[in-house]
């Protein structure tokens, strides 16, 4: 293992994305005794996100950084993925006979935190999947989504890196194929506390489950629905006002997860982009994919090492 971390394409192998994504629909279909809600929506995975740069250590320490201060500190899902992996190692080394391996990581943090676009998630999986392999593990991607489920309900989705139709609280998945067309994406500028919407009554939780079949019925992403839009919507002026201008263009914009972060779908990119010079809001736009840019890297580096 020595012998890797020491190897000359570690520079070269050690930036890695974390797209965001989008939920094109939203539906709980029920609450569980643990309080979790059973949810079903496609995730669409985005070639735009954040980046995190991880280079190796050998002496075992996790260090973290970020350019974003109040994300900093051992709390971040990044911190915490690279420690659940090394607790896996020490599990199978005797103690005292092999240093665990460690790295420094920075994340470049350019989704808004509580958009509803996965930020910290995908985040958290990038930083799973990049040091399987950098550390060499071995580990496949069904142990990876176990051990991102135990950090964040979303974190399966990026682990396993598809679009893809979800349900349960996030651990069911089953790639589904979307074209891969352009999103304006806007941000707000607020930040949905989503305990408090899940915890609304008027939420609507007995939404009908529908199967992967009924998914061309719903016409996605054109059109589509997020149950917790409306009670958003009322509670935060914000995400209305930039709803309501988006809809000037199309009716069919709507909010991504718990938002606050609302998309509106395109065929043409030159449309999108021309649009997107209008908005007075933070925004990014970005192209819908199927396969997520960090399994891309992943085969990428597979294929030259």
């Amino acid at each position: 293992m020595d012998t890797y971390l020491n190897n000359s394409k570690n520079e070269q192998s050690s930036y890695w994305p974390c797209p965001a994504k989008l939920n094109l629909f939203l539906h709980f279909t029920g609450q569980r005794s643990d309080g979790y809600h059973e949810l079903q929506s496609v995730f669409q995975l985005l070639d735009f996100g954040d980046q995190l740069k991880v280079n190796p250590r050998t002496d075992g320490k996790i260090t973290f950084d970020c350019n974003i201060e109040e994300l900093k500190g051992d709390d971040n899902l990044v911190v915490q993925a690279a420690k659940k992996l090394q607790s896996i190692i020490s599990q199978n080394y005797s103690k005292g006979k092999m240093t665990l391996p460690g790295a420094d990581l920075y994340l470049e943090k350019r989704l808004p935190a509580g958009g509803g676009i996965g930020g910290g998630s995908s985040d958290c999986a990038t930083a799973l999947v990049a040091l399987n392999h950098i550390w060499q593990l071995e580990l496949n991607l069904d142990t990876l989504a176990e051990i991102g489920l135990s950090l964040g309900a979303d974190v399966p989705i990026f682990v396993r890196g598809r679009t893809a139709f979800v349900e349960g609280i996030g651990e069911k998945i089953t790639p589904f194929e979307m074209p891969e067309i352009w999103y304006l994406v806007v941000y707000p500028g607020c930040h949905v506390t989503t305990s408090k919407i899940f915890s609304n009554p008027l939420l609507t939780r007995n939404s009908k489950a529908i199967t992967i079949r009924d998914l061309n019925a719903l016409e996605l992403p054109f059109k589509g629905k997020n149950s917790m839009q409306t009670l958003v919507c009322s509670d935060y002026p914000a995400v209305k006002s930039a709803l309501d201008w988006l809809n000037q263009f199309s009716n069919h914009a709507r909010m991504t997860g718990s938002g606050s972060c609302l998309f509106l779908a395109f065929d043409k990119e030159q449309e999108m982009r021309k649009i997107a010079s209008r908005c007075e809001w933070s925004h990014f736009v970005a192209k819908g994919v199927n396969i997520s840019p960090l399994h891309k890297r992943l085969l990428e580096l597979i294929g030259n090492g």
